[in-house]
């Protein structure tokens, strides 16, 4: 490993901390803007370098998407900052609760694409006939009889 600057040597324990810390629920850009961890780009090469480490990469984001979930109902269930005094009077925090929806909604669509089969969207396609009735189904069997002289020769 280099003295200066950003480690850029694979190692057992970069990978055990990057990804513990990606199934905690922190981003990548996150983790790498520490001094003491590599570049995104160097993390990005040891991924198709080295395949115990993207296996354990893509454990780690399904986890991620368990802890944004988790972290959904801790938002949801937060209600300290949704009213404040103004003049003497209780009043709804519009900006506030706003923004717990924003972060709501984000943790749920970012769950369902890492995790789209547990956290996705069902999407059921239903197929019917005329007024929703059932489809019916025709089959017809037609027996044509060819004369020789019909025949192209």
């Amino acid at each position: 490993m280099s003295t200066i600057g950003r480690p850029t040597d694979y190692s057992q324990e970069l990978v055990d901390a990057i990804c513990e810390s990606i199934a905690d629920g922190v981003s990548l850009r996150s983790i790498c803007s520490q001094g003491a961890m590599p570049s995104k780009s160097t993390v990005f090469k040891w991924l198709a370098k080295y395949p115990e480490f993207h296996d354990q990469y893509a454990r780690a984001r399904e986890t991620q998407a368990d802890t944004l979930a988790d972290e959904i109902l801790d938002i949801a269930d937060d209600g300290r900052n949704d009213w404040m005094i103004r003049n003497g009077v209780a009043v709804e925090n519009g900006e506030a609760i706003r923004r717990s929806q924003i972060r709501i909604d984000s943790r749920k669509w970012l769950a369902g694409k890492m995790r789209p089969k547990k956290y996705g969207e069902k999407i059921v396609q239903e197929q019917s006939g005329v007024d929703g009735g059932p489809i019916d189904h025709v089959h017809k069997i037609e027996h044509v009889i060819v004369r020789p002289s019909d025949i192209d020769r």
